[in-house]
């Protein structure tokens, strides 16, 4: 598939078929994930790859225990055969940044030196990756947060301190016979002049250049 049709096709799929996802394929998907652009080559997103029946039981457990899933609307959602979890160092940008050529940012300092948390950045773009590369196998995807649930997932999961787990990627066959878009799916994008900015934010917002 075409990259402009993987994009203009990708949606959060909220429910799935039981069917398998070869671990062959699952690997190509966190191959082609990790080549997104990382800071200072950094590269020190990792992926949690739960593809047994047993392993996404645990998650289900941790983060969405059986009282909680009577009222629970997408109950398809739990029948992704693959998660995948994205997880991102911050000590491994504070150590890349502390090497000779990139000592002088003094971004090596502490996390509070930036301004903005490249690690986040990196870990979206490898997560946005996962998801294109999904949809271009003819699969479903959602993304989807760990909020309070990060701690007792990562011990869980045998997480490394210092490790954070930015989000969660369901990952499997769509079942379209029950798939239902989510509450903010009726949201419109805007039209792409109110969010091209050129030259100035307030100046001539989306004219074309002559």
């Amino acid at each position: 598939m075409e990259l402009e049709r993987a994009i203009r096709a990708r949606r959060m799929v909220r429910s799935f078929l039981p069917t398998p996802v070869p671990r062959c394929d699952v690997d190509i998907l966190c191959d082609l994930a990790r080549r997104a652009p990382s800071a200072g080559n950094t590269q020190a997103v990792s992926f949690i790859v739960l593809d047994t029946p047993a392993d996404v039981a645990r998650y289900w457990d941790v983060t969405l225990p059986s009282p909680r899933r009577e009222s629970f609307g997408w109950p398809g959602l739990l029948m992704a055969p693959v998660l995948v979890m994205v997880a991102v160092d911050p000590q491994a940008y504070l150590s890349r940044y502390s090497l000779a050529d990139k000592q002088s940012t003094g971004l090596g300092g502490g996390e509070d030196r930036w301004s903005v948390p490249y690690w986040w950045v990196d870990a979206g773009a490898v997560a946005q990756n996962l998801l294109l590369a999904a949809v271009d196998r003819n699969l479903g995807a959602c993304l989807f947060g760990l909020f309070d649930h990060e701690p007792a997932v990562a011990e869980t999961f045998g997480v490394p301190p210092g490790v954070r787990l930015a989000v969660t990627v369901a990952i499997g066959h769509p079942d379209d016979d029950d798939d239902r878009p989510g509450r903010s799916a009726g949201r419109t994008r805007p039209p792409l002049s109110d969010v091209v900015h050129r030259g100035l934010w307030d100046g001539n917002k989306g004219a074309s250049s002559k």
